[in-house]
């Protein structure tokens, strides 16, 4: 395990052909989105302004990364009814679509049989993994992240990744 080695934006800066993120947590609690998570609950409103100084790095980075030729996918599974983070998930994943990421969700009733990774993550050009730790309530553990890069941890990942995207419905279709 390490938190030492690259850290996340130099795995996606370096990245070549694919950046993947699954997601498969139905609340998260990560501070720098509990305000905009707390005003969505009271009006329904959200930050999907893209040039948001929230959004702006992000979509810089996503517009820079596929701009290279890699391809950026994020699939999300989720238990159903949704979760009222999962409402507030599904409304501001737009800006994630106007980047340029390809986002699909996963009913977590329909993912039953699949093998899956303990934790969150993203998978880099099929060679490296960036676990994401996260505490019950869904905030940052310490260590946030460990990289892996043995191959049966990624033939795990990446099978399970590539298993769920193949079941999971495109963000447009999805409805909560």
């Amino acid at each position: 395990m390490s938190q030492s080695g690259p850290g996340f934006f130099e795995l996606v800066e370096t990245a070549q052909f694919q950046a993947v993120h699954l997601e498969m947590r139905d609340v998260y609690g990560v501070g720098n989105e509990a305000e905009d998570f707390a005003s969505w609950k009271r009006t329904g409103v959200c930050d999907t302004d893209p040039a948001s100084e929230r959004w702006a790095p992000w979509v810089d980075l996503v517009r820079r990364t596929i701009g290279r030729g890699v391809a950026m996918r994020r699939a999300r599974i989720v238990s159903e009814p949704v979760t009222d983070y999962i409402k507030y998930e599904h409304a501001i994943t737009e800006v994630n679509v106007h980047a340029g990421e390809q986002v699909r969700w996963l009913p977590r009733r329909l993912a039953s049989d699949l093998a899956l990774p303990g934790n969150d993550l993203w998978l880099f050009d099929r060679t490296t993994v960036l676990f994401n730790h996260f505490t019950g309530d869904g905030e940052w553990a310490d260590p946030k992240w460990e990289v892996r890069r043995e191959p049966t941890v990624v033939d795990l990942v990446s099978t399970a990744f590539e298993a769920v995207w193949e079941r999971a419905v495109p963000h447009e279709k999805y409805t909560v």
